[in-house]
């Protein structure tokens, strides 16, 4: 058996709304390619823990839209559930709505709920962890999660430029752990048109090699962007293969 977990639940695979994020056939194409990983199914995120990052008038906003909140809380919770798994094991959340771009009070790009930013705040609530780096590869920059920790020493949000960068930005940094926007919408056959299949390993294999060094291996990633499925489920599954080099 793999020594990674993969957060996920049936329910993602609902369509709850029109955009690429939410399209019919996404998460089966990630899920397709995990099989042989153990799954362990994602729970419902409570409202106290949304409101540790947005605030109460965004929550209320979302919940007007019953779907979308059932899902939202859902991925919520799973990349909560990621989080704390990740004391003992890496683990991939494969959860949507995606959350990078949403901000305390607004949202934007598909997004929702912040996950990963809920997520690492629970952390630190918890007492667990004392200080974060968030590492984002997707194409596009989280201004959401950047907006959340502007003013939190205690959280480093670090939008990837290169995998260079990524290494440097890791080696100088002092972190608790290590939580990961993962979005696989630079691939040269998704919107970015820049990265390979095989640059996600490496992206994986960085960052566990960074876990290993400085945090006792705790590491966590989330689904974010991501929308060519003839390319997707493969680019998640290097991914998992690049974090799953920690344990050999």
């Amino acid at each position: 058996m793999n020594e990674i977990k993969i957060v996920f639940h049936p329910r993602f695979y609902e369509v709850y709304t029109n955009d690429p994020a939410a399209e019919s056939g996404r998460m089966e194409s990630i899920v397709a390619e995990l099989t042989d990983f153990e799954f362990v199914e994602a729970e419902m995120a409570k409202e106290e823990d949304i409101l540790l990052v947005h605030t109460q008038a965004h929550y209320d906003y979302v919940k007007s839209m019953p779907k979308i909140f059932e899902l939202a809380m859902l991925a919520a919770g799973g990349a909560i559930k990621a989080a704390e798994i990740s004391f003992e094991e890496l683990t991939f959340a494969a959860i949507r709505p995606p959350g990078h771009h949403a901000s305390p009070d607004s949202c934007w790009g598909f997004c929702y709920f912040n996950n990963v930013a809920i997520a690492v705040k629970r952390l630190i609530e918890d007492e667990l962890i004392g200080k974060a780096v968030i590492v984002d590869f997707d194409l596009h920059f989280g201004d959401g999660t950047a907006n959340t920790f502007k003013n939190d020493s205690k959280v480093v949000y670090h939008h990837m430029q290169s995998v260079e960068r990524l290494t440097t930005f890791l080696v100088e940094r002092d972190y608790d752990i290590i939580a990961v926007s993962a979005g696989f919408d630079r691939h040269k056959k998704d919107w970015g048109g820049m990265l390979e299949t095989e640059d996600y390993k490496r992206i994986g294999e960085i960052i566990a090699k960074h876990a290993d060094k400085k945090c006792d291996g705790k590491c966590f990633a989330v689904l974010e962007g991501g929308y060519n499925h003839s390319v997707l489920g493969k680019n998640v599954r290097a991914f998992v293969d690049g974090l799953a080099s920690i344990y050999r």
